[in-house]
């Protein structure tokens, strides 16, 4: 199984051997970029695609330097499991998602 991260315009792709199996949707701004929606395809659930597509996402923004705004619940809880990445969500926003 190959599994692929594709950064688009305000989009993560997750590519699984040659097929879309998810998306994470964002906006992007000059500092921030808000994490809206992640969602995977019934066909590739239960896998940990979820986790590996919103690590990716992380790990890209932390790379551009920019803070991250979790609206999605999926990447709230995420970041609460894995706080390595509490660091990109501005200190005066993390009581917003209880963070």
């Amino acid at each position: 199984m190959s599994v692929e991260i594709k950064a688009g315009e305000d989009r993560y792709d997750i590519v699984v051997d040659g097929k879309t199996a998810g998306f994470l949707d964002t906006r992007t701004r000059p500092d921030a970029v808000l994490f809206l929606h992640t969602e995977i395809s019934d066909d590739f659930a239960g896998q940990g695609l979820a986790g590996k597509l919103v690590k990716a996402a992380l790990d890209d923004v932390r790379s551009q330097g920019k803070s991250v705004l979790p609206y999605c619940p999926y990447v709230r809880s995420y970041i609460a499991k894995h706080r390595e990445y509490e660091d990109l969500v501005p200190e005066d926003k993390r009581a917003e998602f209880e963070l």
